[in-house]
């Protein structure tokens, strides 16, 4: 092949019969039949550098037939072409877009060197491993081609070399940008300078277009090759927001909406994500938001994700629980009527995770602290930041007709009685469940009211607990005193509106979520309409699911001062 000669065009294949640029003047002698189209050619070029087409040929050679099928053939009929172009001679070129698919193609049609020298399968993988290798950008690209390759391109080593590859360049990456903050100090000392932001994570944004299983692969081999945890959490992070927050196509061109089939398809591959992204957070804490774990576990409550995920979800936001705030806890309920408004239970056990964690701050070890089997108490600042979160999520579950009497207390019992300065919180949410569930017997409502420590509420709690204590004496008629009706009255008139002002704000609150509430378990209990996919994109948009991104691709290096080109080699 005449290297200086101008490459051609490639042709696009309609599923026609792709002949076009074959000889007119000579007729073919055999039809090549694969996925996506029909290729009417010449034996002689192809035997000549196809060892399997050499075979197939010859074992037809005593009959009158001179069709071949290569259903199976990887990438089908796009892929052909090159190959068939390379046997007779057209140039064409090599590039990181098609170079996974000669590969595939060559290895399939046996295009090695035992059929003719400088064959296709030694051109590309000398592309793949000279060129590809080099640059992360096009090992990126690469991953994405061997998506419908697979599992081809997994026996051929593409997947393993490029991932390998990506890791080996994003961790040296991150230590030459790790130099360049170094500096002397006045005193003469070598020292990492802070202020200086840190680079070399400009690649996060291109892993996202990846499937799941391939950015498996990659996040696993980074972490292998010691890639910062920090920037294997913002990739996460990245990924996560991309790809669960993007609203899925339910309907295809003709405005019609898509079977049952391809809408649990979305489903499950959206639980293979939250599964995936799980399983890939690093062992340190804080690398990812609070936040951003709150949103994963909403996902795998609603996606009915495996236990082992969700276990692990609420091990890792126990262990950082002080830094939760009360929307974080307002995890909805996605079960059958009659349920609770909220997953109470999830709270509970997450509760558990932070009153058995251990309070040791370097656990940047080898054993995680989320996988401590230790039963140490959390320091007593994270303690009475997570009591006074306890108490204001339990006067936001109060009024929920129902939330049983046990679950109220397992939440309010939790935690020791230390942990509360004053009990004025507590009180005030066991105030509301009172007030909201009036049909509690009277040894119910002493067993609650034993949860408080009197002698720990404040002045102003303590007014109002005697004052409520003796408008219920007198709506009781238990005082024993005359008293006037108008006295009666008047009592309770105060103590309705004061319940009233207490159940309004919840209520305005929880209105909408409420509402969306009803819908999605519906959409639940319809699980083959496509409906559900549609409304549980539309609450991940209103719940803020991932947080604020805490991707660092923005104080970077851009992403486009790191590409090198390279020389595309021609055919």
């Amino acid at each position: 092949m005449d290297r200086n000669e101008r490459p051609l065009a490639l042709p696009k294949c309609p599923g026609q019969r792709c002949h076009e640029w074959i000889f007119s003047d000579v007729p073919s002698d055999i039809t090549i039949d694969v996925s996506g189209g029909s290729f009417a050619l010449h034996k002689f070029p192809l035997v000549a550098r196809c060892g399997r087409i050499r075979k197939l040929v010859a074992e037809l050679r005593e009959t009158d037939i001179s069709k071949i099928e290569l259903l199976n053939l990887p990438g089908g009929a796009e892929s052909f072409e090159l190959a068939a172009k390379f046997c007779y001679g057209f140039n064409f070129e090599i590039t990181s877009s098609n170079v996974a698919q000669l590969c595939c193609v060559s290895e399939y049609l046996e295009m090695t060197e035992e059929y003719a020298k400088e064959n296709l399968a030694s051109r590309a993988e000398e592309y793949l491993v000279g060129v590809v290798c080099k640059s992360l950008e096009m090992c990126v690209e690469v991953l994405q081609q061997c998506e419908g390759l697979l599992p081809l391109a997994d026996e051929l080593n593409i997947v393993s070399r490029c991932t390998e590859a990506i890791a080996t360049k994003a961790c040296t990456e991150q230590i030459a940008s790790s130099f360049s903050r170094l500096e002397y100090s006045s005193s003469g000392r070598l020292h990492m300078n802070k202020q200086v932001k840190c680079g070399g994570d400009w690649w996060i944004e291109d892993l996202s277009a990846l499937r799941i299983d391939l950015y498996h692969s990659v996040i696993s081999a980074m972490k292998c090759r010691g890639v910062r945890p920090e920037s294997i959490g913002a990739s996460l992070v990245n990924y996560a927001q991309k790809v669960l927050t993007k609203k899925p196509t339910l309907w295809n061109s003709t405005s019609q909406p898509k079977s049952d089939l391809v809408v649990d398809s979305i489903g499950h591959e959206q639980r293979a994500v939250v599964e995936t992204i799980t399983s890939l957070l690093p062992v340190e804490k804080l690398v990812v938001t609070i936040s951003f774990l709150f949103g994963l576990l909403r996902m795998a409550v609603t996606l009915e994700c495996t236990i082992a995920c969700r276990l692990d979800l609420e091990r890792r936001i126990g262990s950082q629980l002080e830094m939760a705030t009360l929307d974080d806890l307002l995890i909805p309920s996605f079960r059958h009527a009659g349920d609770t408004l909220f997953d109470v239970d999830t709270v509970h056990r997450i509760l558990i995770n932070f009153s058995q964690q251990d309070d040791s701050d370097d656990d940047m070890d080898d054993v995680s602290a989320y996988e401590s089997d230790g039963t140490h108490s959390p320091s007593q600042t994270a303690l009475i930041k997570v009591t006074k979160l306890v108490d204001n999520y339990l006067a936001e579950i109060a009024p929920d007709a129902n939330l049983k009497l046990g679950k109220f207390m397992a939440i309010a019992e939790i935690l020791p009685g230390h942990a509360r300065n004053v009990d004025d919180g507590l009180y005030r949410a066991i105030d509301v469940y009172l007030k909201a569930h009036p049909g509690l017997s009277d040894m119910e409502r002493k067993k609650l009211c034993k949860l408080i420590d009197f002698q720990k509420l404040s002045q102003e709690a303590d007014e109002e607990q005697k004052t409520m204590h003796q408008s219920r004496r007198i709506s009781n008629d238990a005082l024993g005193a005359p008293t006037s009706p108008r006295d009666n009255y008047a009592s309770l008139r105060r103590e309705n509106r004061e319940l009233k002002l207490e159940l309004a704000r919840m209520r305005m609150r929880l209105n909408d979520l409420e509402k969306d509430h009803v819908c999605m378990k519906q959409d639940l209990e319809k699980s083959s309409s496509h409906k559900l996919v549609n409304s549980l994109t539309r609450k991940i948009g209103k719940m803020s699911l991932f947080g604020h991104n805490t991707s660092r691709g923005g104080s970077s290096p851009s992403k486009n001062s790191q590409r090198t080109e390279f020389p595309k080699v021609v055919m």
